[in-house]
């Protein structure tokens, strides 16, 4: 019996819709940052997927950079009171984080299984000189 085709999404567009890496159509999230045991539409297992604290990171760093550089543009520039910025920097951060988080996590979702991540393996049993023909 032959596997059904699949036209799947990029890592990206399966991201930014939080959709399966296979099909492109079934929900890739169970509540906010829960993934879903599988597919809805095709069945999916997504025990593969550990994208672990990868999109916290990138989520972090990348909201991070892009807010304190706008806060260190407004503060040369226009030199507001501290208030302002305590009333505008940590809801953007919080809010530019908890936008991103979701999608980041699905691309990275989506890129093991494009893929085909896994876990690392020594194929040379622990030496550096691996050489079949010594075996």
């Amino acid at each position: 019996m032959t596997e059904p085709f699949y036209d799947s999404p990029t890592p990206v567009q399966a991201g930014l819709k939080c959709c399966c890496p296979r099909c492109g159509e079934g929900k890739l999230f169970q509540g906010f940052l829960k993934l879903a045991p599988r597919c809805d539409r095709c069945g999916l297992d997504y025990g593969f997927a550990d994208p672990a604290d990868g999109p916290a990171f990138f989520v972090m760093s990348g909201v991070g950079i892009v807010v304190t550089a706008v806060f260190a543009w407004v503060e040369v520039m226009y030199q507001p009171p501290i208030w302002v910025h305590l009333v505008t920097t940590f809801p953007a951060l919080i809010l530019g984080c908890l936008a991103t988080l979701r999608p980041v996590k699905a691309w990275l979702v989506a890129a093991q299984y494009i893929n085909k991540a896994e876990e690392g393996r020594f194929e040379s049993l622990g030496r550096h000189d691996y050489d079949p023909r010594r075996l």
